[in-house]
């Protein structure tokens, strides 16, 4: 079945984008994507899930079909009042959170502001840190300076990728190409706010994310890919130490992108944890 389309005006009138899947009367499962993605970049684990669940992905701020916002917006409050706003507009109690990268700080944030409403939490490879040092911190700030804001035609932009991401799937280049841009007066253009995403990336002091970490209270799988440049294995190790309710996974082969380098993988684990939530 294919998703129900909607939008939702947050707090400060932006429009945002959400994709839901399956029975509305399903667990309420939350996905938050990554830095420049989308909600469509979870169809792999939503298929994989089945129709025990009801999913929603959103469109962050500045991306897919969200409103664009402020450069001086695109940092983790923002997007933890935008969920606050979504999960009130949605009428969720409890529900299980999941995010990526960007996403998954977003998570931890609002984990840590809204003690109780979680049933389960899954962060994919980020963790304190990651966004302010380490090689993938400087391999991030490096595209938010050298990514171009459009290219001459499709050849091009699949090009960009395949460079920018070279273990990336054929069906995780074909995703890319389908909702992270689009055509627009004769040229290839990124439908997320490229610009104003960089300025902020670059500019705005990444979250601690350690106190969010101490402070759950619900059980928290963390994903790391172990060929990884952004969650070092040593900070997945003292997350498990900091907190009795983490648990960590790490998926061979698998980048800082490890629900598109090993899609199968990544999905087994998720719903091995979530299955687990269930049967408590």
């Amino acid at each position: 079945m294919p998703p129900t389309s909607s939008f939702f005006t947050n707090r400060t009138g932006l429009n945002l984008h959400v994709l839901r899947w399956g029975h509305p009367n399903g667990t309420p499962l939350v996905l938050l994507h990554g830095l420049r993605a989308y909600a469509q970049t979870w169809e792999s684990l939503v298929k994989a899930l089945g129709p025990t669940y009801c999913v929603y992905a959103l469109d962050q701020r500045g991306r897919g079909l969200s409103d664009w916002a402020p450069p001086t917006s695109y940092h983790t409050q923002s997007y933890v009042d935008d969920l606050q706003d979504f999960v009130a507009h949605a009428g969720l109690q409890r529900f299980i959170l999941l995010g990526h990268s960007l996403g998954g700080a977003n998570a931890l944030e609002y984990a840590r502001q809204n003690p109780g409403r979680l049933t389960g939490l899954i962060i994919e490879d980020i963790g304190p840190g990651s966004s302010s040092q380490g090689d993938g911190a400087a391999r991030i700030r490096r595209e938010m300076n050298q990514t171009p804001l459009q290219f001459a035609n499709w050849d091009a932009a699949r090009a960009f990728w395949q460079t920018s991401r070279p273990g990336l799937s054929a069906q995780g280049l074909a995703s890319r190409l389908a909702h992270s841009m689009k055509e627009s007066a004769g040229v290839i253009t990124w439908r997320h706010d490229q610009q104003g995403i960089a300025e902020a990336r670059l500019s705005i002091e990444p979250t601690d994310l350690w106190p969010a970490v101490r402070a759950l209270d619900c059980p928290t799988l963390f994903i790391r890919g172990a060929r990884s440049d952004f969650l070092p294995a040593a900070t997945l190790q003292a997350m498990r130490d900091s907190n009795a309710l983490v648990r960590t996974a790490e998926v061979a082969d698998a980048s800082h992108y490890v629900h598109d380098d090993q899609a199968e993988t990544f999905n087994q684990l998720v719903i091995a944890f979530l299955d687990g939530l269930l049967d408590v």
